[in-house]
């Protein structure tokens, strides 16, 4: 019986270029700064380093989970406009939560396809440290002696009221479900950091990363917006979580639930980045004489119990292999977002997954998780090592909270 789910296949549709800003920790250097400041960073240097006119931009896709300011509703359009792409050119904003980056270029690769636009700009970007602190109860007034509503978003955003849980709750389920032990986690999470740590010694990392300064963004006729870094800081250039973690270190963190195997050092890092990527017809790409850096194949979301989001990635893979006719074996490089260390590997259990294959640069544990934009620089990172390495297929994937799986098959157009 064929996997349920929806599944797109795109014929003609490239990654020209991309790139991101660094990660950087929670209420760290880019904590003061609007999501929509860093994804109009992030969409400036990917027009450059692709060579496209802003121009030449036909439609802007744009996703951020968390308003990080009162702006948030312009923050699809105001991205398209500071970049510099043309006022006739409409925006959009799509939520599909961790999986946001990964739907960003199946709309872009449908907006393509459809005819609506040769070129697309995809932009995914987030400030967790910008996270409000919310109320909605008060509209009408504060009574005496009622409960007042204020509550840390992000902190409320992680629990799951269908299911009764919260997201690391649904890893410890997956855990049992698969007999995954602290032990199998802490080496894992270990391995992440070793493996980020070192493909930031030798210079992978920083060639996808445009350092963040302080500057404008203007356009004519409207008010400049910008950057501005805080203190001494006048530059902001290397992802900041990554740092050998040896697996006794991480063995005497305290697990987040008595007797689990989820830990602040074997779950995702909570950082603030932007990236973006330049996605277009692969005729706009010959007819400009560019080569991509990749092709957009397929893509593939599913939906799961709520109560094991974090096995969303599995049948979202398992969906993208039985449509396009290829097998497990066919993909030198998964990309799999490392939400919790026993979700990962109950991914990589359920499938059957060469775990060499998996995250080989450093995953979300390491690196860190800044929601939206995480399936853009997945990808991106994706795309990159399929080029550094010669290979041919790779698949980015991610868990979504609420119950889902999202994963996109992306080929090497020079690999083997």
């Amino acid at each position: 019986m064929a996997s349920k789910g929806f599944f797109n296949a795109f014929a003609d549709v490239v990654i020209l270029d991309g790139v991101r800003t660094p990660m950087v920790d929670y209420c760290g250097a880019l904590g003061h700064i609007s999501p929509t400041d860093l994804g109009i960073k992030a969409a400036r240097a990917a027009l450059a380093r692709a060579g496209v006119a802003p121009s030449e931009i036909g439609s802007v896709v744009t996703g951020n989970m968390a308003p990080g300011d009162f702006d948030q509703f312009f923050l699809p359009r105001h991205i398209g406009l500071y970049a510099g792409v043309p006022v006739e050119v409409p925006a959009i904003m799509a939520q599909r939560i961790c999986g946001t980056g990964f739907e960003l270029f199946r709309q872009a690769g449908e907006h393509i396809q459809g005819g609506a636009a040769d070129v697309a700009l995809v932009v995914g970007t987030e400030s967790m440290t910008r996270n409000p602190i919310a109320a909605f109860d008060h509209r009408t007034g504060f009574k005496l002696g009622s409960p007042v509503g204020f509550k840390d978003y992000m902190w409320e955003a992680l629990k799951d009221p269908a299911a009764g849980i919260n997201m690391i709750q649904t890893a410890e389920n997956l855990a049992k479900k698969y007999g995954i032990t602290r032990e199998e986690v802490d080496v894992f999470a270990s391995s992440s950091f070793a493996k980020a740590v070192a493909a930031q010694e030798s210079g992978f990392l920083a060639g996808e990363i445009v350092p963040v300064v302080s500057e404008k963004f203007e356009i004519e006729g409207y008010k400049a917006r910008g950057i501005r870094l805080q203190g001494k800081v006048t530059e902001v250039s290397t992802d900041t979580h990554p740092r050998l973690s040896p697996v006794e270190v991480l063995a005497r963190l305290k697990p987040v639930f008595e007797n689990g195997v989820q830990t602040g050092g074997n779950s995702s890092a909570l950082v603030d980045a932007a990236a973006a990527c330049v996605v277009s017809s692969g005729a706009y790409a010959k007819t400009q004489g560019r080569k991509p850096l990749a092709r957009v194949v397929a893509a593939a979301a599913v939906g799961v119990p709520p109560e094991i989001m974090g096995i969303g990635p599995a049948p979202a893979i398992r969906l993208l292999l039985e449509r396009t006719g290829l097998k497990l074996d066919d993909i030198a490089r998964f990309e799999v977002n490392e939400a919790q260390g026993a979700q990962t590997l109950a991914v990589a259990k359920e499938l059957g997954m060469d775990i060499d294959r998996l995250n080989v640069n450093g995953g979300a544990i390491a690196l860190g998780h800044p929601l939206a934009a995480t399936g853009v620089r997945l990808t991106l990172t994706l795309a990159r090592e399929l080029q550094r390495s010669g290979k041919k297929y790779g698949i980015s994937s991610a868990c979504v909270g609420g119950g889902q799986g999202i994963a996109l098959l992306i080929e090497n157009p020079e690999g083997h």
